[in-house]
């Protein structure tokens, strides 16, 4: 059944502008085309519609004549998603395209005001802040050589080291001058363990079990043997909080414990007022969401998803993996991925809505000046020009709308904090 928020376009191309947008193909294509007889970029347009056919140009003439008839549809209409747009002929005499457009559906909220929510309250322990000074000086924390002694929980041992399976060596299982720190559980499980009391110069048969669930097929579940010598021992040296280790640590104004623990707590307390009111607009939103009905539509939620989906990919290549490699190691595919993800999506989209149709209802507007003074505010903040930001970030309609999502959320916060 046809929704009342879908709706459909057929949009004529006659022959003569078809045409035009074929004569335009072909002086685009013109420099690199090759021909026996003509020198590359010099074969004659007869030539080539007689040896090659017209035909061959048909996407790329559509291609020039779509923005137009896009802007034509498009200027009746405000779709939430991409329009569809489907061909339903196409020849010499012209072409005939149907747009399919969805628009926001209808939106009923009954409430989204005086909801009467509590905002997280945010403190900074004195234990937080010790456990993130503690990491501060982690990161500066010295490998000084272990001149005696065994290797030891915590240790970097330099090891060579090379896996067999059966007697034979295998693929990925070598490695010289290896830096491995005893208890970061990075090899396989029971291999740290092994190399805790070997002595520099030692040399060892470590046997390991291979994971029933690693990602190498063949050596899933399997037992192997790893030859491995050390080479070199390093312990940690802890760090004093001194004049060396605040000059390394290069904050500026910072020069004592005292003011480093300062400086730690505001970090804390921005980072937890930040989870704080996302946590506080997810209840806000989760609560409105509740007393909203509307009929989403099912292509929105796939178009959500794919975008979920690429984020998900692109996250995981950060990580060094692929989908494929993903897929295989988690027995899934993606289907079963976005199956996954769907709730997840519908929650995006409903989210949205609510929002689109807040602004609307608020008559929440952003101007070009207010654009303007954020797209100035941000370049300056990423120390780059503001055609370099907005090359980044997108077009500066994707800012105004960011700025509008945000006075949307402010007023949400306003008006239903308890």
């Amino acid at each position: 059944m046809k929704k009342d928020n879908v709706f459909e376009e057929i949009v004529k191309i006659e022959k003569k502008e078809f045409q035009n947008a074929i004569d335009k193909a072909f002086e685009k294509k013109k420099p690199e085309l090759k021909m026996d007889g003509f020198r590359k970029g010099k074969v004659p347009k007869d030539v080539y519609f007689k040896k090659v056919g017209k035909e061959s140009l048909y996407m790329d003439a559509l291609d020039i004549i779509l923005p137009n008839a896009y802007d034509k549809v498009m200027a009746n209409y405000k779709p939430i998603i991409d329009p569809k747009v489907e061909i339903n002929s196409i020849s010499e005499d012209g072409v005939e395209l149907k747009f399919t457009i969805t628009t926001m559906p209808k939106v009923e909220i009954k409430k989204y005001k005086g909801l009467n929510i509590k905002r997280p309250e945010v403190e900074v322990t004195e234990e937080e802040i010790d456990h993130e000074l503690g990491h501060v000086v982690e990161r500066f924390t010295e490998l000084v050589i272990k001149e005696d002694g065994e290797v030891e929980l915590g240790n970097v041992a330099v090891i060579d080291f090379e896996g067999f399976k059966d007697g034979k060596p295998f693929d990925g299982g070598k490695g010289e001058n290896y830096s491995l720190e005893i208890g970061s559980n990075t090899f396989i499980p029971g291999f740290e363990d092994q190399v805790i009391k070997m002595k520099k110069g030692e040399e060892k048969e470590i046997k390991v079990t291979f994971p029933e669930d690693y990602h190498q097929e063949d050596l899933k579940g399997q037992e192997v043997t790893f030859k491995v010598k050390v080479h070199e021992i390093k312990e940690k040296k802890a760090r004093e909080l001194d004049e060396d280790f605040f000059e390394d640590l290069g904050l500026e104004g910072i020069d004592s414990e005292e003011k480093l623990r300062e400086e730690i707590k505001e970090n804390i307390k921005v980072s937890k007022e930040r989870d704080a009111e996302n946590a506080f607009v997810e209840e806000i939103l989760a609560k409105v969401a509740e007393n909203t009905k509307v009929d989403i539509p099912e292509e929105l939620i796939e178009d959500e998803l794919a975008h979920m989906l690429k984020n998900f990919e692109e996250q995981i290549r950060m990580q060094g993996l692929s989908l494929e490699v993903f897929y295989e190691m988690t027995k899934s595919n993606e289907e079963k991925l976005k199956e996954q993800m769907k709730e997840e999506a519908q929650k995006h989209v409903l989210y949205r809505i609510i929002l689109e149709t807040v602004k609307d209802l608020e008559k929440i507007k952003v101007t070009d000046k207010e654009t303007d003074e954020e797209l100035e505010k941000l370049s300056k903040q990423y120390n780059v020009s503001k055609e370099e930001f907005l090359n980044m970030y997108g077009e500066k309609e994707m800012l105004k709308y960011e700025l509008e999502v945000k006075k949307v959320l402010e007023l949400l916060m306003k008006e239903n904090e308890k």
